[in-house]
């Protein structure tokens, strides 16, 4: 293919990606010289109009920002909004948020290896297209998915935008009855999730190592989800309080989405399933952890390719711990616990099936939003997907333009990157000077 050809291309509505964007690269010579992700949705302002609500609204208000994980949304608003008020939620409660955070986990993994990222490394245009030859795995990651949505349901109130999240515990509470209901499905979804990293496993994996820092939240007793320090696998090691000291955001034109980098040095990073792994396995749980080592993953795992292996795993610490969580169940006395509003500002850090989700509020004497700010993991690692399609497309300068974008779109589905709330990822351009 000469050189000094001008070439572009555009792959309009490709699915399997939420939201709305694009990438160009610009070869030159035999050379990269510009590579881009555009994310032209247009802005939603959630952050604007969460000014004047009350607290209380906010949970149902930032569930709204994504139907695939919403329960995110919800923890890390009310973990930041508790903290400025002083709350201390039940034990049981707490409990309960971690199953929360589990439902989500399993339908959203589940959603993403199976019907998202398999058909790239079994070379389908999508699920649908795997259904003849791979029927059998797919009716296991859909009822794997439906397994996740139930347990939302019971949780929440239903299994898209809960709506049992609130400051202080829970509108309504689950009785024990209920939840031991699902044994026998959790029971399947374990031998289920460790079926699927088995056959994750026998994927074909791109050969691509970046030179990552990692970061995650880390907690000494527990896999982190709800709580923790942010660590990364550089060294850091601070309160979710600092998290804006240590992370800036930047805004670029080309994007409706800010890029988050490094303080001081600029740099990108690297969150997500992958980050947790290397940071936090050993703190899975035992039959997760096995996974983790028959799978053959030795820290650091650095091939981001690899990332549908480690949302896999990670399926299988989720429906462990919910299993757990419900056999040692027993209804809080109340659920949920008063306090009194009062002028504060708090925030915090969880862990979305994306990766880190920073949230910050002040609020007023009445209980007012004044301001918020909200992080999600997608943001964090848009600047790292632009680096690492720098450093694969070199090695495909020589293939034809359809092959190059194949390859550049599966880097950033690794990603599971969450543009919005919709459904697919557009207007793919190439020009060859």
């Amino acid at each position: 293919m000469t050189q000094d050809i001008t070439r572009t291309l555009r792959l309009e509505n490709l699915s399997r990606v939420e939201g709305e964007g694009g990438i160009s690269l610009c070869l030159e010579g035999g050379q990269v010289k510009d590579v881009q992700l555009n994310i032209f949705e247009p802005p939603r302002f959630f952050e604007a109009f969460l000014q004047g609500r009350h607290i209380q609204e906010v949970p149902d208000i930032v569930a709204r920002i994504c139907g695939i994980c919403p329960v995110a949304y919800q923890m890390s608003s009310v973990h930041a909004l508790e903290n400025g008020l002083g709350v201390v939620a039940d034990p049981a409660v707490r409990a309960l948020r971690r199953l929360l955070y589990c439902a989500e986990w399993i339908e959203s993994h589940a959603l993403h290896i199976y019907l998202l990222h398999a058909p790239d490394f079994l070379g389908y245009e999508s699920a649908v297209s795997m259904a003849e030859k791979y029927g059998a795995e797919l009716k296991r990651g859909l009822r794997l998915k439906k397994i996740g949505n139930h347990l939302l349901e019971l949780l929440g109130g239903r299994a898209i935008h809960p709506v049992s999240v609130c400051v202080g515990g829970f509108y309504k509470v689950p009785q024990r009855e209920e939840l031991l209901k699902l044994r026998s499905d959790l029971d399947w979804a374990i031998k289920a999730s460790l079926e699927t990293v088995t056959w994750v496993g026998g994927f074909r994996f791109p050969d691509l190592t970046p030179d990552y820092e990692f970061v995650c939240l880390s907690h000494p007793d527990e896999y982190a989800m709800n709580e923790g320090h942010v660590a990364s696998s550089r060294g850091l090691n601070l309160p979710p309080s600092q998290f804006e000291h240590a992370f800036l955001e930047e805004h670029v034109q080309r994007s409706t989405a800010l890029h988050s980098v490094r303080a001081q040095a600029g740099t990108s990073y690297f969150v997500g399933p992958l980050a947790r792994l290397n940071l936090n396995h050993d703190k899975l749980l035992p039959q997760a952890k096995q996974a983790w080592m028959a799978a053959g993953m030795t820290p650091p795992v650095r091939n981001p390719f690899l990332g549908a292996l480690a949302r896999a795993v990670e399926l299988v610490h989720a429906c462990e711990e919910a299993l757990a969580i419900i056999e040692s169940y027993q209804e809080p006395q109340r659920s949920r616990v008063d306090f009194s509003i009062r002028k504060g500002e708090g925030c915090a850090a969880t862990e979305a099936p994306r990766g880190i989700l920073f949230h910050r509020y002040r609020f007023s004497e009445q209980g007012l939003i004044e301001f918020a700010k909200i992080v999600p993991p997608t943001s964090q690692n848009l600047r790292r997907m632009e680096d690492d399609l720098r450093l694969l497309v070199p090695s495909l300068m020589q293939r034809p333009d359809e092959e190059i974008i194949r390859a550049c779109e599966h880097l950033v589905r690794n990603y599971d990157p969450c543009i919005s709330c919709s459904t697919h990822f557009t207007k793919v351009r190439i020009r060859r000077n």
